[in-house]
């Protein structure tokens, strides 16, 4: 199985779909992915590098983490994926993930998705918001996983003093 996401940063709620996602299949495998749309705080290797360091503590051991500079669909296909999973956060998650499914089905009909609800207690965690209260100091403790606070705070703080 497969769990896409561009992760800038890697959040709890990733954690946690990762987690629970990985309980589903034989392997999962985190899929660092580009996005044209967005401007990444992190390199895809400082990227990689925090779901690393995220998930080292937690009994993962069916899980890889990579990048990845392409379509979905041909990860998918190269690794012989049934499915991608997906964490939704919200109804306009679920639109947005149920249309991106049905435009990756158009590219590769063989392709399915799983959509995970998040935990009540992080669905209003995202890695923009993480960005934008860590960039004014706020507290990004209840955001993001322990093992990777500093890294993301240290960045956050270079950023603000450019």
């Amino acid at each position: 199985m497969l769990f896409p996401g561009t992760f800038d940063p890697f959040t709890r709620g990733h954690r946690d779909i990762a987690r629970r996602a990985s309980r589903l299949c034989d392997k999962l495998v985190i899929a660092v992915m580009e996005n044209a749309n967005k401007n990444p705080m992190f390199t895809p290797d400082e990227r990689v590098d925090l779901i690393e360091r995220s998930i080292a503590g937690e009994d993962l051991q069916n899980v890889e983490v990579m990048h990845w500079d392409g379509l979905l669909v041909e990860l998918y296909r190269q690794l012989g994926c049934c499915a991608c999973v997906r964490g939704i956060r919200s109804e306009s998650d679920f639109r947005y993930e149920a249309e991106l499914a049905l435009a990756n089905r158009l590219l590769y009909p063989d392709y399915d998705a799983i959509l995970l609800p998040c935990r009540d207690d992080l669905s209003l965690i995202s890695s923009s918001i993480v960005k934008e209260v860590g960039y004014y100091g706020g507290d990004i403790s209840k955001m993001v996983p322990a093992e990777i606070i500093d890294t993301v705070n240290a960045k956050l703080m270079k950023g603000r003093q450019q």
